[in-house]
């Protein structure tokens, strides 16, 4: 009977670990979004929208064009709408060895690395970055792409 026992307990624990890992892991939940961007220095969206329930955002952006980064690179920085114009300042000063994105700028939410013709990048974040119901600009920071290669992340 002891063996029983102890053979059942063994099975409980072994059922648990496998349940539970699974069970913690199914609150998390990733959401996917994609965007492109041209040779014709353009997004093909204008707006982007992240689920309330999303505990972290996979975005992919893809160079559709065919010139290569050095002459018409893209990338996706996310910003709060107030920070855009300070964000694509510093990072025209910051270069292409920093996909001109300022290091450590903390006015970055998120951001991809530069990419051109036929290249993706992807970033991943968590939501705990954003605000439910908030509103937020994206933007390509290659120099004088964002004035025409922006728009908004809608979260919530």
């Amino acid at each position: 009977m002891r063996v029983i026992r102890h053979v059942l307990a063994a099975v409980a624990l072994v059922g648990a670990a496998a349940v539970f890992p699974a069970a913690a892991n199914a609150a998390d939940k990733v959401c996917k979004l994609a965007i492109s961007g041209t040779d014709s220095m353009t997004y093909d969206k204008k707006e982007l929208a992240v689920a309330g329930d999303c505990t972290s955002v996979e975005l992919t952006l893809t160079h559709t064009g065919k010139l290569i980064k050095e002459a018409m690179g893209h990338n996706w920085v996310l910003v709060n709408t107030p920070d855009l114009s300070a964000v694509a300042n510093a990072g025209m000063s910051a270069g292409p060895a920093n996909n001109y994105v300022a290091p450590g700028d903390k006015k970055v939410l998120a951001s991809t690395k530069l990419v051109g013709g036929g290249e993706s990048a992807t970033v991943t974040f968590p939501t705990s970055v954003l605000k439910k119901g908030g509103s937020y600009s994206y933007l390509c920071t290659f120099p004088g792409h964002n004035s025409v290669m922006r728009g908004v992340l809608k979260f919530g």
